[in-house]
């Protein structure tokens, strides 16, 4: 029983007999969820139905330069296809710059969106915290803790280390221990090049809440 553990298929170019083999693999080893592009979202919460496992999804993945609005639409899209769970790129601009203002307000507009289309989906926001902790001293701690407070303060519910396709590097120890102490109820899920589940349970026993395996 893996009830920490999602498995995920996130590449541009996946396949349908590959998503079948994610979902086989979710079905068999009693992960908590799948997390798919939006373009199988549908599919896939056709598959999993009556199963208990969460169907996740994206939005503005990987690089977060989605206008907010669209962020919003996106969300609303992929929650009436079955998601339970969204994960969505921040806007990293304002984090860098430590502008919790413009972080809050991105994330808030996307939150009231998916709040109206289904209260109790759960938003989960990726911050690239190894591009964050590359600030450098003081610089990375602040931006750590803007991001954190804004994904709390606009009502989302999750906070992801990373999406595995920015350079700066994907989930990691450093990043987590950065996060939690500025998480604060948020549940802290590590994602980002974590390719089986030993590596993730790995993370799990490290203090992350959930972690996402990517192994496609």
């Amino acid at each position: 029983m893996h009830s920490q553990l999602y498995i995920s298929l996130l590449k541009a170019e996946a396949l349908s007999a590959e998503v079948h083999y994610i979902v086989t693999e979710a079905m068999q080893k009693s992960y908590a969820g799948v997390i798919v592009s939006p373009v199988w979202t549908a599919r896939v919460a056709a598959m999993l139905a009556g199963s208990g496992i969460r169907i996740g999804t994206t939005v503005g993945f990987p690089h977060g330069t989605n206008k907010a609005t669209l962020k919003a639409i996106e969300s609303t899209s992929s929650i009436k296809d079955g998601a339970d769970d969204i994960f969505v790129s921040a806007h990293l601009l304002p984090l860098i710059g430590r502008d919790f203002s413009a972080a809050r307000g991105e994330l808030l507009e996307v939150a009231k969106a998916a709040r109206a289309t289904r209260r109790d989906v759960a938003i989960h926001v990726i911050i690239e915290a190894p591009l964050l902790l590359s600030l450098g001293s003081g610089r990375s701690e602040e931006a750590i803790a803007v991001a954190c407070k804004a994904v709390r303060e606009s009502g989302c519910d999750g906070i992801v280390t990373a999406s595995g396709y920015h350079r700066a590097g994907g989930a990691s120890s450093a990043a987590l221990a950065a996060i939690k102490p500025q998480a604060e109820g948020l549940a802290l899920i590590a994602m980002g090049g974590v390719q089986n589940a030993t590596v993730a349970q790995a993370f799990v026993d490290s203090g992350a809440d959930r972690a996402v395996i990517e192994p496609c």
